[in-house]
């Protein structure tokens, strides 16, 4: 077996809307596809001997075993591949179940996909799946717990924490969408304008004075203590004068920490003698100079957590611990308390594993033992200083015993430190009464506070803390999506995109838009290049002064990746036509339409589809279609449009000159077709119909119809405007068109623009593109030979995988096959190519450079025209 490819979606893609995060891989069983499993001599038995847990796959047969019957009857290897990769990933603590796996037209190759919690092991679960199944073909030893515990580290590490977690999973559950930023714990809530960013529990709204109080813990000692609020008594130490100065003030037993510190690290605790004391502090100076020592309290340790001001949640904090039993060693007791189900490695469950570190042997040297010491019948053993529950510690849910007092306290606290999620911790027997009263005090306030032990405590009710943050981020009435309008298709999504934004960016928003030619906000290119894809989507929802976002959405990034957003309001297709056919198994029109359908099958439930009637692709698509749909069309009289029509439908047509917008038997006329520079004076039936789509999507968004009046005459095309599509440049004695037809229906459209235009001699400059299919160029030749007297061969770009021989032999006998008598000539370079042309033409020429490189030839022309302009130029 070979892994041919691994890719990795992340968003609505054409395997599923609602499934977001799959990997596609694709594979090559070689001579595997001979041997479906049941001809395999026992494979069954090793697969259920290593990976026992498949029993409760229930695959296609529906019930418990069911995988395992499917292979006792024979099934192919890409199949059991998808089932070991879940599998592995459910035993590493990530249970996903989607899977799939489906034959291509090259034999042997599988496309297998399976669901992942995390990209990275999802990769890993892929590679890994494929060693398994060939260790169990072979019947080779293979360490699958090796691999397993890989993917739980590799999910440690890239993982979002259990607070940033619980955040975005509320958002979720609310329907508010999240883009991760960078491979942190730093992630964007909401889209556009509408954002709002977090990173663990610090918003963007949490006070930078604030937590930098909170991260010194002299200075939130002193601000409280200011304030009336119970804190220990201690001072800050750099060396051992310092100590002893304080310990003379304050006495033992004492705590001694980093001033900066967290999670307990470099603490020591219930310190008793000066000896202990010198050890803890060049203990906790690894973690920084200044130390803070402090009287050491008795009672219980407490957090309390405080968001938006308000208290949310109180629980008691236990340090790890073992419970003697007079038989085990210290040791023993940790290995049989981290059998505990509840207990995993790092975040993945509820506790954590306990790990004997520096902390626990100086807590167990003070007892007198060591790891290997069996403490006494129902002893407690502490083996560590702090409470915290990623050292093993445990949480007891205290939030209905606080009293109001209480309450008030740590209310209060937030608002003297400033910070809006504030976690406060203290040191007390109980809260349940006052600290004045029973002694609590205050230990420290803490910026970017934990949410684990109040998610999930070991004992009492898991309270939802990410809900008050939500609530604060996003209160009633405040968006957190911005309108998405997604245009597909294969020809003329440029141009309606790019119209669709200008009328947006008329009605006042401040637009956001991607198209083949590069990224731009309010008309200013950000990123040039061809940016159809999901990362220049989610580029777009990033910035936060885009208020509109108008995606161009082509097959390519659909296919690599998935969708860059989870739901658009409106979805564009402006034709199914044949182009791309034959890669990344896109072989039909009908596969291309299920690629395609991607987008608007991604609308919101009351969004609308905007579809071609005059496509039957796309009329194939409107039937599996939950969201309302709309129609655009060249003929209003097509038996089809009339139906959709008379049964109530929104239309957009081409009627007695003008595009308009029918509803039953009404109609808005918009805008005369010849006061539309786009369609040329109403030469260019396609930018007709790409005005069609650009129109309903301005009229479904709310616009009115004078607004998509003035923005159907304002939109003036032009090598600024619209570069590549239908850029018509006027010499004094010749005309020069570049356009970006690439494929048989876009070279079909310029014959017809072509065949309105009065030229005595028409020249094109055309070139094939290596990744399309013979046929196809062919077409292109033989449409070339029709519209054009003269044509110019060029090839030095796009061969991709082809020779320039091979490209320009295709394209001379589609030429000869348009049986028309016409001259041709070859000019490998374009640049070359576009000059001849040009120095070449005679009065009334008209020039047709059909360019897939617009930005080029737009350049070498515009150099000509300003040339003549300043009446310089030369033949």
């Amino acid at each position: 077996m070979k892994i041919l490819k691994i890719q990795a979606l992340r968003g609505p893609n054409i395997w599923s809307i609602r499934r977001k995060k799959l990997i596609q891989m694709r594979l090559d069983l070689e001579d595997l596809e001979q041997k479906p499993t049941n001809k395999i001599d026992g494979f069954r038995e090793r697969l259920e001997s290593m990976i026992p847990s498949l029993v409760e796959h229930r695959c296609s047969e529906g019930v418990r075993g069911g995988f395992f019957m499917r292979v006792d009857e024979g099934t192919w290897m890409g199949h059991v591949i998808e089932h070991i990769a879940l599998e592995i990933q459910t035993l590493a603590g990530m249970d996903t179940g989607f899977g799939r796996t489906r034959v291509t037209k090259e034999p042997g190759v599988y496309n297998v996909v399976f669901s992942y919690l995390e990209e990275n092991v999802g990769v890993f679960a892929a590679e890994s799946s494929v060693r398994i199944a060939q260790a169990i073909i072979d019947g080779t030893e293979y360490d699958l717990e090796a691999d397993i515990q890989k993917m739980r580290e590799i999910r440690e590490r890239v993982r979002l924490g259990p607070s940033t977690g619980s955040i975005v999973e509320e958002a979720v559950a609310r329907d508010i969408p999240w883009i991760r930023l960078g491979t942190n714990s730093l992630v964007q809530l909401g889209y556009g304008v509408n954002q709002m960013r977090f990173q663990a529990t610090i918003t963007c709204n949490t006070s930078n004075i604030a937590v930098d109080i909170a991260c010194d813990k002299e200075d939130t000692k002193r601000m409280l203590e200011n304030s009336s609020v119970p804190v220990a008594s201690g001072s800050i130490c750099v060396d051992e004068e310092d100590l002893i100065e304080t310990i003379d003030k304050i006495g033992f037993p004492i705590v001694i920490k980093p001033l900066g510190g967290n999670h307990g690290k470099g603490a020591s605790i219930n310190v008793k003698t000066l000896e202990e004391a010198k050890s803890g502090l060049e203990h906790a100076q690894k973690y920084g100079r200044r130390v803070i020592v402090e009287k050491f309290i008795t009672g219980h340790d407490f957090r309390m957590l405080v968001i938006n001001h308000k208290l949310v949640a109180a629980a008691q904090r236990v340090p790890a611990h073992v419970i003697g039993d007079g038989e085990h060693t210290v040791s023993e007791l940790i290995q049989i308390e981290n059998q505990d189900p509840r207990r995993g490695y790092g975040h993945e469950n509820v506790l954590t594993e306990i790990e004997i570190d520096r902390d626990s042997l100086d807590l167990l040297e003070k007892l007198g033992y060591t790891a290997s010491s069996v403490p006494k019948r129902g002893e407690i053993v502490y083996l560590k200083s702090t409470a915290n529950l990623s050292t093993g510690g445990t949480s007891v849910d205290v939030t209905e015993m606080v009293h109001p007092e209480n309450i008030f306290l740590a209310e209060r606290i937030s608002r003297i430190i400033g910070l809006d999620i504030c976690g406060i911790d203290i040191m007390a027997e109980n809260l349940t009464q006052p600290l004045q009263q029973n002694g609590g005090v205050i230990l420290e306030v803490n910026a970017a506070p934990g949410f684990r032990m109040h998610l999930a405590p070991s004992e009492g009710l898991p309270r939802n803390v990410a809900s008050p943050v939500i609530d604060m981020l996003y209160p009633p009435g405040k968006p957190s999506r911005i309108p998405i309008i997604a245009v597909t298709g294969t020809n003329g999504k440029t141009t309606t995109t790019r119209l669709i934004a200008h009328m947006v960016k008329n009605k006042g928003y401040r637009v956001g838009f991607t198209t083949s030619d590069g990224i731009y906000i309010q008309n200013h290119l950000l990123e040039k290049g061809d940016t159809t894809g999901p990362y220049s989507a989610e580029y777009i929802l990033k910035d936060p002064t885009v208020e509109f976002a108008v995606l161009e959405t082509a097959r390519g990034g659909i296919l690599r990746a998935g969708l860059g957003f989870s739901r658009c309001d409106i979805g564009v297709i402006t034709n199914i036509q044949e182009d791309h056919l034959g890669l990344s198994d896109i072989h039909t029109l009908d596969d291309l339409a299920r690629v395609k359908s991607v987008v608007v099958r991604s609308i919101k439930n009351d969004g609308w589809a905007i579809l071609n009637a005059d496509d039957e692709y796309c009329l194939k698509i409107a039937k599996e279609l939950d969201c309302n749909i709309a129609y655009f069309s060249l003929d209003e009289n097509q038996p089809h449009v009339q139906a959709l029509s008379k049964a109530g439908n929104i239309v957009a047509v081409f009627e007695n000159g003008y595009v308009t917008i029918k509803k039953g038997d009404w109609k808005i006329r918009i805008e005369k077709v010849t006061q539309i520079p786009l369609t040329v004076g109403g030469k260019a039936k396609f930018m007709i119909a790409n005005a069609l789509a650009a129109t309903l999507a301005g009229y479904l968004s709310g616009f009115h119809s004078e607004d998509l009046s003035l923005a159907l005459q304002t939109f003036i095309p032009s090598a600024a405007q619209t570069p590549g599509r239908l850029n018509i440049f006027n010499f004094k004695n010749f005309q020069v068109m570049i356009d970006f037809a690439h494929n048989p229906k876009g070279y079909m459209a310029i014959e017809d623009f072509l065949g309105n235009i009065d030229s005595p001699h028409k020249i094109g400059i055309i070139a094939g593109v290596g990744d399309r299919r013979d046929e196809d160029i062919k077409e292109c030749g033989k449409i070339a030979g029709r519209m054009f007297d003269h044509i110019i061969i060029r090839q030095e770009k796009h061969l991709r995988g082809r020779t320039e021989e091979e490209l320009v032999g295709l394209i001379l006998e589609g030429i000869q096959e348009s049986n028309k008598d016409i001259t041709y000539e070859i000019i490998p370079k374009e640049i070359e190519a576009i000059k001849h042309a040009i120095n070449n033409a005679k009065d009334g020429t008209f020039i047709t450079a059909l360019s897939d490189v617009v930005t080029n030839a737009i350049e070498i022309v515009q150099s000509y025209l300003d040339k003549e302009n300043e009446g310089i130029l030369s033949n």
